[in-house]
């Protein structure tokens, strides 16, 4: 998969009919630091049900792991090989605060086993696009391959590329109340 994605969005004109109002770049995408993962946000709703009403891009904001309270958020993660990502992550983990959302989501610095540890009151949806990466639990690990979903129900997690690839997956995150 290329490093560009086009995300196209829909919408209704001003007589109702159904349209395209997005076609292009998302304007949202966050990279720590150089080696990092790297995130494009391609839309999140800040309600359950969602509105479908107005044109505004709602990921037009600063970038929060969890999903706005009582909402979701669709975005695609390139993970580099953690031969360049895991020294990005000990980086992060030095300046590490608070990811700016007031809930849980900043990374777990006491987890030995993956510096990418962390946690959210939230169900995900991971979705292999291309390569391959391991999900880490506190116990147990397995190892996710193109095509390959995840549930990830509010636990305790990290990814792990072990490979010399690019692994880019896609993720749905639900607001959940916390475990």
């Amino acid at each position: 998969m290329g490093t560009t994605i086009r995300r196209v969005v829909t919408g209704h004109n001003a007589e109702g009919k159904s349209c395209f109002i997005m076609d292009g770049a998302p304007p949202h995408v966050y990279q720590r630091s150089p080696g990092s993962s790297r995130v494009t946000e391609l839309w999140d709703t800040r309600a359950t049900p969602a509105s479908n009403e107005g044109d505004a891009d709602p990921t037009l904001r600063d970038f929060r792991l969890p999903p706005p309270k009582n909402g979701s958020v669709f975005r695609v993660i390139h993970y580099p090989p953690d031969s360049e990502r895991l020294a990005a992550l000990h980086a992060e983990h030095a300046n590490a605060t608070d990811d700016g959302s007031g809930r849980a989501g900043a990374l777990d610095r006491s987890n030995a086993r993956h510096p990418g540890f962390h946690k959210t009151s939230s169900v995900d949806y991971a979705i292999v696009l291309s390569g391959e990466i391991h999900a880490l639990m506190e116990e147990g690990e397995v190892l996710l391959k193109q095509g390959d979903v995840l549930v990830q129900r509010g636990t305790n997690h990290a990814w792990s590329n072990r490979s010399d690839a690019p692994a880019v997956l896609a993720f749905v995150l639900i607001d959940a109340d916390p475990v």
